[in-house]
């Protein structure tokens, strides 16, 4: 009888255990075994192995907790949304804040994701530092270009061999159709020159980094042929550009598929690389003046409305995959739909719903559309 109760009591305390061990360490096996099966699924990254890399770009806090195993697990290349402008990294002329943008570039180093650096001339978010001396007066055009070079020469030569493409210079072309060039500092104290000039720095830093214009509303067509005359003039300078940035922040709207192929063929006629740089798709018109919400201004996202943006992505990765041969990188600007720019651009706080993962970080009908092509049909076409 001693020995039976002992038996007994040995069971029930193995019983005991079990029970303690499936509160915490069955939690930690759940999670374990979803990783591993997120891991193993095919992503966008798979997906698109035999056409080009498919990017995101982050901050650091995208690189923590789900967001980070839906990068790892669907995105083969990184950019930095914000931490490598010039106003955040170098915000002071003898200071620089490498902190956010290292984790950047640490998280790609362990992951061995490609990294793509955003961005190093701009009009906005550039450092008031950089266009005034200390008392106050505007610098000259030589002390701009010692400036601007001294920047180019710490950005780029610190993450020289991690950084492999840059966008040298952004958003030149005005918005205005009787301009070409905006109107900056940057063009008020140097010129034109100045686009010249970035490249140029951006090449000695790192001979082997390729350097990208880059741009929105490049589709356009009256804004897209004036990209198009600046690329030549680089061109045509000898200028050591490799490629045009296509920002791709885009709609269920617009561009159309005949405007976006035009546009692809018209760059693609230069001899340089294209990379869709920014995409996202937005369920709104075009703005491009801030505004408040609208009473009554929905921001629901219908049946209707995730059927048109299905069809949209659908269109342009069609597009996409017709221009391989050219294309060299997509990049989504932002993760998923928990969070995006466009939440806040142009109507702070209605709510927006422009990328291919919810707000759940699970994958929209228009993931489908995106991966689920018909490879062997379109091989025969091309």
């Amino acid at each position: 009888m001693k020995l039976l109760k002992s038996v007994s009591l040995f069971v029930i305390a193995s019983l005991l255990l079990g029970s303690c061990k499936s509160n915490s360490e069955k939690n930690e096996e759940t999670a374990s075994v979803e990783t591993s099966s997120l891991a193993s699924e095919k992503g966008l990254k798979d997906y698109y192995a035999d056409y080009f890399p498919i990017g995101v770009a982050v901050s650091p806090r995208s690189l923590e907790g789900e967001s980070a195993e839906l990068i790892r697990a669907e995105f083969n290349s990184l950019t930095a949304e914000n931490v490598m402008k010039m106003g955040v990294i170098h915000p002071e002329m003898d200071r620089f804040n490498w902190g956010p943008a290292d984790a950047i570039a640490n998280f790609a180093k362990e992951n061995n994701l490609k990294l793509r650096g955003h961005n190093l001339v701009w009009h906005q978010q550039a450092g008031p530092w950089i266009f005034t001396t200390e008392d106050g007066k505007t610098v000259g055009k030589e002390e701009l270009y010692q400036r601007m070079k001294a920047h180019i020469d710490s950005v780029v030569g610190r993450y020289k061999g991690t950084i492999y493409a840059w966008d040298v210079v952004n958003e030149a072309i005005s918005d205005k159709p009787d301009e070409f060039l905006r109107k900056s500092e940057w063009l008020d104290i140097a010129g034109e020159e100045f686009i010249m000039k970035a490249f140029e720095y951006a090449h000695e830093a790192d001979p082997d980094a390729k350097l990208y214009y880059n741009d929105y509303n490049a589709i356009i067509p009256e804004k897209r042929d004036r990209i198009y005359k600046l690329l030549k003039m680089l061109i045509d300078n000898d200028v050591p550009i490799d490629g045009v940035g296509i920002q791709g922040h885009w709609s269920i709207f617009s561009p159309t598929e005949t405007e976006l192929r035009e546009a692809m063929d018209l760059y693609a006629s230069l001899g340089l690389d294209i990379q869709i740089t920014e995409l996202d798709v937005s369920l709104y018109q075009w703005e491009k003046e801030r505004r408040e919400l609208r009473q009554g201004e929905s921001d629901e996202f219908t049946p209707e409305l995730e059927a048109q943006q299905k069809e949209k992505y659908d269109m342009f990765f069609r597009v996409f995959r017709d221009y391989k041969d050219q294309l060299t990188g997509v990049t989504f600007w932002n993760v998923s739909d928990r969070y995006s720019w466009l939440d806040h651009y142009p109507v702070e706080g209605r709510k927006n719903y422009p990328l291919l993962f919810d707000e759940d970080y699970k994958r929209k009908s228009a993931y489908d559309a995106v991966a689920h092509f018909e490879d062997t049909n379109e091989t025969e076409k091309q």
